[in-house]
């Protein structure tokens, strides 16, 4: 029988944790450098997008050992940390800051083509009503965009939910403080007689991802029938 120990449910809420949060503190940014590449025009924007793209491209390792440099005790961002008492590496901390790295380029990709397929006679009509930037930002790109808005949100959940490499290298695989579901698999996977218990938390890894994939289906459909 598949049962699942307190460490075990731990990993679970962890990765709940670790997803929402680098979901929730990565959307706005994701909805404004989305909103750049997609409808300003400006020098450098395939340098930029090349840099928010790299993580989708390089090992989920490389990104975290590059995180890991930032971080550290030693590297730029660090070290200005350290002076405020926020401890990055090995901490719930830098879970989230792994995840949201890793899963920035598919929100901010969905949120782009989303804007993007906005028509630009909504933005010359609003300008000859004398509507101001911000007026159009949140009565015409933020309602067309939503539904882009939400996939992004979705897929970047998902990502969030199997994020391992960069997470394991800045964060480490501490149970109960950064032991998330994948983490907690692969220490399973190294200890005899953990089959049962990586399968118990596969299956609970599948079950969590098909209700997202549920949720989004369901409110995209609402958003198209609005």
């Amino acid at each position: 029988m598949l049962t699942l120990s307190p460490q075990d449910l731990s990993a679970i809420e962890l990765s709940l944790m670790v997803a929402v949060s680098a979901t929730l503190v990565s959307t706005p940014l994701g909805i404004g450098v989305a909103y750049f590449l997609a409808l300003k025009k400006m020098r450098g924007k395939a340098i930029l997008e090349g840099i928010i793209n790299l993580p989708l491209v390089l090992p989920p390792v490389v990104v975290g050992y590059l995180l890991l440099l930032a971080f550290g005790q030693n590297g730029i961002i660090g070290k200005f940390l350290n002076n405020l008492g926020i401890q990055v590496v090995f901490s719930l901390t830098g879970a989230v800051i792994a995840s949201a790295v890793v899963g920035f380029p598919l929100l901010v990709r969905s949120i782009r083509i989303g804007m993007e397929s906005i028509e630009p006679a909504y933005f010359n009509v609003a300008r000859t009503l004398g509507s101001g930037w911000w007026d159009s930002f949140f009565t015409i790109i933020l309602p067309l965009s939503g539904r882009a808005i939400f996939a992004g949100m979705t897929l970047m959940f998902a990502r969030s939910l199997g994020e391992f490499g960069a997470t394991v290298i800045l964060a480490g695989n501490i149970p109960g403080v950064t032991q998330t579901i994948p983490l907690a698999i692969y220490e399973y996977t190294n200890v005899p007689g953990g089959d049962t218990m990586a399968l118990t938390l596969c299956l609970v890894s599948i079950g969590l991802s098909f209700t997202v994939l549920l949720v989004s289906e369901a409110t995209a459909r609402r958003f198209k029938r609005g």
